[in-house]
């Protein structure tokens, strides 16, 4: 069945592409039409904004846009003759150049000289067998003269009138028939644009139409965004290019602005394309080299500029495409539809990944050309510590740490992943050594983190790293515990400066105590020194023997809540040995409500519950009492208000 579904898959795949072949007379200006509608789109939304109707709304932008498009269009043909019309002085520039190169050489070298001897060769090679045995067409008193051939002129009749009118507007009925309809299909899809979002929703099943509705509504909107933007900036590219070029001096400095900006929608290659026309004309304008020199340092300062500078700052971050994903993409749509092709496969390719973004049927889409990660940052995580590999799992956390805090990122990343250990090891897919691994593992990772500010660095320096961007993604800028108080040690209460006045206990199991010792890491970078002790320590026999000293706030720290009866016994035992000091519950289980959290807490008579780590790690500052104005002043330091 597996098999008839994957064939059956490969022949609409084969179908499919053969359409887009063979009809892409149809599909391409269909395809240009729903880019320009993207780009339109927001245009058309200012002016309805303003109370323009639709109808006029749709009518004015198109007709506008089409406008500066033909405009564009007569700059580029203007150029363009004036160039030809300047390539016999070109030829002669270019003449001199190679002759006088020629001269500066010390004489002839012995690859031309090889040259040379290969091109005698092969004229002697031409020449026919038996030249001397050819026949003779006439003699005149006995000598071996040929006679002289008779020329023969072939012409053709004096076209008529009619055939010269199809003559001259024979070229020009493809182009003029492109753009009809193109600009019909702009008009419609302007005008129907919720309805043919609303039939695309029923073609594409969803069961939740309120959900998809929102999406795709928002990937639109994206789109429209990305689009503009980057006609925008490529714009700006060729503006900078062309204005660049003729104060260089370079001829038709208007075409190869022009052109720059169209071939930059085309990835990697497209600028070094635009450079190529420029360099060599600045060889066959200047006698010297200097407008050489000056043409290649203009495109070497501007494209990297607005490619590594310019474009993360006003993107954000990439299109979403992965890298094999463009490349693909290229030679796909380039095969099917030449140079055009070439130009629209980075923004088709982007509808489709943003498609199976928010449409569950196309979800593959997204799988195999988006730069979004096939594991989620969760499942990362937990196999790096499962492969026993803590430094890459820092090296993304450091990336991660750019964006947002260290905080967060154990709440989000890596307490999830821990969760997802815990599921395997309640239905006994982890022995006991995989156990052992994952807990060293976690408290490698969190020494390699210690030096780590739990704050994100400026903005400047933010990451580019597409798995520690998942997963930045996940948490909002002004979360909760985003930004955590800072606490020195010489300000605290007398009963909270003891060497460790936080002890955080393992519950349960090994994944347990590597919970714990992440909490006990950024308690430590809070300014409240933490210790871990293991599950073993709960016991009867070892809790008596447990070194408190300087012990105010217990933190007794669960991945687990199908045995409410140990926290219970595990409090009370606590509670005995501890009486004065504070027990926070941790209870951290996948898909746990924080009501369900509140029965456990009364059930095992807990002083608090903590969703997180870094709510745990924020009641124990709470506890401490230096929150708020008063906290400010006995000397708590980097407070949400003073970071602000």
């Amino acid at each position: 069945m597996a098999l008839l579904g994957a064939v059956a898959t490969a022949i609409l795949s084969v179908i499919i592409i053969a359409m887009l072949y063979f009809g892409r007379d149809i599909f391409v200006p269909v395809a240009l039409a729903i880019l320009l509608s993207f780009v339109l789109a927001p245009l058309v939304g200012i002016l309805q904004r303003i109370h323009v109707p639709r109808g006029l709304a749709v009518v004015s932008v198109v007709v506008a846009a089409f406008m500066l498009i033909f405009a564009i269009g007569s700059l580029l043909a203007a150029q363009l003759t004036q160039l030809a019309g300047d390539l016999p002085r070109y030829q002669s520039t270019i003449s001199e150049k190679i002759q006088s190169f020629r001269d500066t050489r010390a004489g002839r070298g012995t690859l031309e000289r090889a040259s040379d001897m290969l091109k005698d060769l092969g004229k002697e090679l031409d020449k026919p067998k038996d030249a001397a045995s050819a026949p003779k067409i006439g003699t005149i008193a006995g000598s071996n003269a040929f006679a002289p051939p008779v020329p023969v002129e072939v012409r053709q009749p004096d076209p008529g009138a009619l055939e010269s009118l199809r003559t001259l507007i024979s070229p020009l009925v493809h182009p003029l028939a492109t753009t009809g309809i193109i600009i019909i299909f702009v008009i419609f899809i302007l005008i129907q644009r919720e309805d043919l979002r609303n039939r695309f929703i029923r073609l594409a099943g969803s069961s939740d139409l309120q959900r998809t509705t929102a999406a795709l509504d928002d990937a639109a909107s994206r789109l429209s965004r990305l689009f503009l933007t980057q006609l925008v900036l490529n714009g700006g590219f060729g503006v900078v290019i062309g204005t660049g070029l003729w104060f260089i001096g370079i001829p038709s400095a208007i075409l190869w602005g022009i052109l720059a900006a169209a071939l930059r929608f085309v990835p990697y290659v497209g600028a070094v394309i635009a450079a190529a026309f420029p360099l060599a004309l600045a060889v066959a304008v200047d006698p010297g080299w200097s407008m050489l020199l000056w043409t290649l340092a203009l495109f070497l300062v501007v494209e990297p500029l607005v490619g590594h500078v310019i474009e993360p700052m006003v993107y954000g971050h990439s299109t979403g495409l992965s890298p094999i994903a463009v490349v693909a993409s290229a030679t796909f749509w380039t095969a099917l539809w030449g140079p055009i092709g070439l130009v629209l496969a980075t923004p088709l390719t982007v509808c489709l990944v943003v498609l199976g973004r928010h449409v569950e049927r196309l979800e593959f889409l997204d799988v195999m050309f988006g730069d979004r990660p096939a594991l989620s940052p969760p499942e990362i995580f937990y196999q790096r510590m499962l492969a026993g590999d803590p430094t890459e799992a820092a090296e993304k956390a450091e990336e991660f740490l750019k964006e947002r805090s260290l905080a967060s990122y154990y709440d989000e990343v890596a307490l999830k992943g821990l969760q997802l250990a815990q599921a395997d090891a309640e239905r006994d897919a982890l022995d006991q050594e995989r156990l052992t691994k994952i807990r060293d593992a976690v408290s490698e990772f969190t020494s390699d983190l210690s030096d780590q500010d739990d704050r994100p660095l400026a903005k400047s320096n933010s990451t580019s790293d597409a798995e520690a961007w998942s997963a930045v993604e996940a948490v909002a800028e002004n979360a909760v515990n985003e930004r955590l108080p800072y606490l020195r040690r010489e300000t605290l209460p007398l009963d909270w400066q003891g060497e460790h006045p936080v002890l955080c206990v393992a519950g349960r199991s090994l994944i347990d105590e590597a919970a714990a010792i992440m909490l006990a890491q950024l308690s430590t970078e809070h300014g409240l020194a933490a210790r871990v002790e293991g599950p073993e320590s709960l016991s009867t026999t070892n809790v008596f023997r447990l070194d408190t000293t300087g012990v105010a706030m217990i933190c007794l720290v669960y991945l687990d809540a199908r045995s409410a009866a140990h926290m219970r016994y595990s409090v009370r035992r606590l509670r005995r040995k501890l009486p004065k000091a504070t027990i926070i519950l941790g209870c951290w289980v996948k898909d746990i409500d924080a009501a369900a959290l509140e029965l456990l807490r009364e059930s095992a008579k807990a002083d608090l519950v903590a969703t997180s780590i870094g709510e745990a790690v924020r009641l124990c500052i709470e506890a401490t009492g230096l929150t708020g104005s008063a906290g400010e002043a006995l000397g708590l330091k980097n407070s949400p208000t003073a970071a602000a």
